[in-house]
């Protein structure tokens, strides 16, 4: 019998719709989704996480969970997450589509299914899952902003990532992730057998600093230990500033020989720190493996978001975010560090960029003059007018280097000539934030932050 009357089928749709849907995202949320891999690609991020909100969120926790969380997106993303966690659930990631880029180079995109649910910083209007990736043997990792820690040998295989149990947790857990996005885990990094997390502490009740913990590579099981801690840290409520802001935290991990490892830390907008010769925070600092000990080597950074030691040419390129413009790249000659007077890039005194809020107090006390040198600061080699949300930053190839960009969802190549000048500056838009980026095998990896993909770019 044809059905007439058009508010009955579109009841009847409506119905067969949501019944589809039903299906898939119990799956989707279980892991047990293979049968339906096309169909989730065809929905972006915002459209699952919104589905599964609304209609399936007593599918993923327990119903005391729900209950004091259905209002809240941040809150029922981390719960979907510390239930993958918790349950080893297998991380599935599919291939979606090959983007050609203004270099005439393809960029392969691997979308993670399911698992990575938590951002950092749930108040702007897109706020998407983040993660990082680093590389161990022939084996890719990745790490999610709450903990989910998962290996895969190839990405393009059919394959799932593998969870690897660990013991995150213990250092920062869920009473930290109920006060901010935010607080969260930072960096990924690994070293030979050794490999790195870092991560927003609480210090003490509602006072913050970065620390990092490391442990050996296990496929099953890592136990991870506390390597750095600082005793400082900034109230995010009673503060000098009155400002806090998590977001700025640093935390870009990067190796500097077998007995050290490099740590940005930032200082979370009480900017006065950056300037303080026996504070941490808005510093490089050099933290020996074996003992724990810690040396400041740079000082004067907002928040140095991207680390890379050149070994061949002896310095370090450092990345970081400017106020309302003026994101920078800058070099740390390693030749020239002097514990006696650390070499200074001169936040909050100088900087291209200007306060988001401004006041005459405010620039009477952090007054962003626009002359490095004339003010005795090391300038940038590069500052970026408007900003670009700038992030992790590698070499590819005999002085030339790659950065990425979240805010501006590009990457840009430059190269560096004998006086360490940039030159040939090249920007390829790859359309989506990019939280991380490492380069192996001739190729650069990607985090991206709209789909939630590890993105691959054959350099060959």
């Amino acid at each position: 019998m044809k059905i007439k009357n058009k508010k009955t089928k579109f009841v009847i749709i409506s119905t067969a719709l949501i019944l589809v849907l039903s299906f898939f995202f119990i799956k989707e949320v279980i892991g047990d989704s293979g049968k339906f891999r096309y169909l989730k690609s065809l929905l972006s991020t915002q459209q699952k996480q919104l589905i599964t909100k609304y209609l399936f969120a007593y599918k993923i926790v327990s119903q005391q969970k729900i209950n004091f969380l259905q209002n809240e997106i941040s809150e029922l993303s981390f719960y979907k997450e510390l239930y993958f966690k918790e349950n080893l659930i297998d991380i599935e990631v599919i291939k979606t589509e090959n983007i050609k880029l203004s270099n005439d180079k393809i960029l392969e995109k691997y979308q993670i299914i399911n698992g990575f649910y938590s951002t950092i910083n749930n108040k702007k209007k897109k706020a998407y899952p983040v993660g990082y990736l680093d590389f161990h043997e022939n084996s890719i990792f990745i790490l999610s902003s709450r903990g989910i820690l998962a290996f895969k040998n190839k990405l393009n295989n059919q394959k799932n990532f593998k969870q690897i149990k660990n013991n995150i947790n213990e250092f920062i857990s869920i009473e930290q992730f109920k006060k901010g996005d935010y607080y969260s885990l930072r960096d990924l990094f690994i070293h030979k057998n050794k490999i790195f997390v870092s991560f927003i502490d609480e210090i003490k009740k509602d006072c913050w600093n970065t620390s990092l913990i490391y442990g050996d590579i296990n496929y099953k099981n890592i136990t991870f230990k506390k390597l750095f801690s600082a005793e400082e840290c900034v109230h995010s409520k009673n503060n000098i500033d009155k400002e806090f802001a998590g977001t700025q935290s640093g935390a870009r991990i990067v190796n500097f020989d077998d007995n050290n490892v490099l740590l940005s830390i930032g200082e979370y907008r009480n900017r006065y720190l950056a300037q303080k010769n026996d504070s941490v925070n808005g510093k490089i600092i050099k933290i020996n493996i074996h003992n724990n000990n810690y040396e400041i080597i740079s000082m004067g950074h907002r928040n140095p978001q991207g680390l890379y030691f050149d070994k061949d040419q002896n310095f370090i390129l450092e990345t970081e975010h400017g106020p309302k413009g003026g994101d920078e790249i800058n070099i740390i000659e390693v030749d020239k560090i002097d514990n006696e007077k650390i070499l200074n890039y001169g936040w909050a005194i100088v900087s291209d960029g200007e306060h988001y809020k401004k006041s005459k107090k405010k620039y009477e006390k952090y007054p962003l003059y626009k002359s490095h040198s004339k003010y005795g600061f090391i300038p940038p080699i590069k500052s970026f007018v408007p900003s670009i949300g700038i992030s992790q930053i590698t070499k590819i190839a005999s002085n030339k280097y790659v950065a990425s960009s979240m805010k501006d969802k590009s990457l840009y190549f430059f190269e560096l000539d004998e006086e360490k000048k940039l030159k040939n500056l090249k920007r390829v838009e790859v359309y989506e934030r990019v939280r991380d980026l490492n380069f192996y095998d001739n190729k650069l990896y990607l985090f991206l932050e709209g789909s939630t993909s590890i993105g691959v770019i054959n350099l060959n």
